[in-house]
């Protein structure tokens, strides 16, 4: 099966256009559901066409992309991101999360002052 002629499985050129690292990731992916191809979920053998959309959640995101080019072989970041259009939503702002309290080294566990506001500070319940 040619690269840019035919269908390629969804696995292979989830690898291939590098939204997935590495193969058995993709797979894992369709298995688990995280992979639906025109609102469907696949196997990691559904083939895919050109005018495909593709929908992944990976790393807790959605991304959304619509197949311009099948390509079963992995290429270059470039021409990979000229084999599909991305329609995916902004990823969400970073949240400011505080940094949690450091101890100095040798300082011994915390006191059950010190504790509660750590407690406090990650807005956890205090334990008794």
């Amino acid at each position: 099966m040619s690269g840019e002629q035919g269908r390629v499985r969804v696995d292979s050129w989830l690898w291939s256009v590098r939204l997935l690292k590495t193969r058995s990731a993709a797979s894992d992916a369709c298995r688990g559901g995280h992979v639906r191809v025109n609102d469907v979920r696949v196997k990691p053998s559904q083939p895919v066409k050109p005018g495909d959309e593709i929908r992944l959640r990976v790393g807790g995101r959605e991304r959304i992309v619509v197949v311009e080019r099948t390509i079963a072989k992995r290429v270059g970041a470039p021409v990979a991101a000229e084999c599909y259009i991305d329609k995916s939503p902004p990823p969400p702002p970073r949240e400011l999360v505080p940094m949690p309290p450091v101890r100095d080294r040798g300082a011994g566990r915390p006191t059950k002052r010190e504790r509660r506001s750590i407690e406090r500070l990650f807005g956890r319940p205090p334990q008794p």
